[in-house]
């Protein structure tokens, strides 16, 4: 450290708007310190103590803050482009407002942390300690948050678009209306997760654990929900139109009103699932397990229903018009009215 700076660094230090752009101030000891709009560009702060330090509207541009303590600092406001913040401590950190835009923030740990309309554009984000922050109205376009840790984090309203969350852990997390168009979730843990009103739109969701998962009048068009686990899952009303679901499983789901207009379930387990007034026209439902299903008024026009398993199901007022039933099990399926229906006689 530069011997002038010395008598400055210390512990509640009043260090508002001074100039220390590309200083060494590692393992500095400014707990407390007021270092409001400071100009910390390119600084390197490593493994510096700054907890409770007061940080808002610091330039922080490139800054080197690996290994850091920020534990309940004030950074509402900072400008942290392309800053490093790996394995640096944030719990309980104010960054509301903050510019995080490519930055580094691998292992980093941000329990608690408030990050409403924070800007985490193209940041990287893997393996990070996101439990509990609050994130609504984040901008984490194109953020990689591969492995993240998002249990019970609230999203909402967040973009997400072409964000990659693979292997996130993101159980009970609230993605209330968030955008995850182009997202990959490939394997990411969503149980109990809020996401109703959420735009999945040409997501990557296969294998995602999304059991208990609210999802009522979410957009999945077009979405890869191969072989994900959404058992109890509610998808009230969804907009399912052309998504990949084969193989997936919907046992006991609630799909209540849900468009699957030309969807592909082939092989997926629908045993139980409430599908009241859904709309399966031209769906490929080929060897579905469909067994003790509601379909009460479902709209099943032209679907493919080739070796589905249908017994026990309700299919009263279904429209079968078109719809290939040939080597369909409709052993104990009630009220069924094949009028149209292509099927063995």
């Amino acid at each position: 450290m530069n011997p002038e700076l010395k008598d400055l660094i210390h512990p509640d230090a009043n260090l508002e708007g001074v100039d220390l752009q590309n200083q060494d101030l590692s393992r500095a000891f400014l707990k407390g310190a007021s270092l409001e709009g400071a100009k910390l560009r390119g600084a390197n702060l490593q493994h510096a103590n700054l907890e409770d330090a007061g940080l808002a509207r610091a330039e922080l541009i490139l800054a080197d803050l690996r290994g850091a303590n920020l534990r309940d600092a004030d950074l509402e406001g900072a400008k942290l482009y392309r800053a490093n913040l790996q394995h640096a401590r944030l719990p309980g950190a104010y960054l509301e407002d903050a510019n995080l835009e490519g930055a580094k923030l691998l292992f980093a740990d941000l329990r608690g942390a408030d990050l409403r309309d924070t800007i985490l554009e193209g940041a990287k984000l893997f393996a990070v300690e996101l439990q509990h922050a609050d994130l609504e109205n984040a901008n984490l376009e194109k953020a990689d948050l591969r492995g993240a840790i998002l249990k019970r984090a609230n999203l909402r309203d967040a973009n997400l678009e072409s964000a990659d969350l693979r292997g996130a852990n993101l159980r009970e997390v609230n993605l209330y209306d968030a955008n995850l168009k182009d997202a990959n979730l490939r394997s990411a843990h969503l149980h109990e997760a809020q996401l109703a009103g959420a735009n999945l739109q040409d997501a990557n969701l296969k294998k995602a654990h999304l059991f208990i998962a609210f999802l009522c009048r979410a957009n999945l068009r077009g979405a890869n929900l191969q072989h994900a686990d959404l058992r109890h899952a509610d998808l009230e009303y969804a907009d399912l139109r052309g998504t990949n679901l084969q193989g997936v499983f919907l046992c006991d789901a609630r799909l209540q009103g849900a468009n699957l207009r030309s969807a592909d379930l082939r092989g997926a387990n629908l045993r139980n699932a409430k599908l009241k007034d859904a709309g399966l026209v031209g769906a490929d439902l080929k060897d579905t397990n469909l067994e003790n299903a509601d379909l009460d008024s479902a709209r099943l026009r032209f679907a493919d229903l080739r070796n589905a398993n249908l017994e026990g199901a309700n299919i009263e007022n279904a429209d079968l018009h078109g719809a290939d039933l040939r080597g369909a099990r409709l052993e104990g399926a009630r009220d069924a009215d094949l009028t149209g229906a292509i099927y063995e006689r």
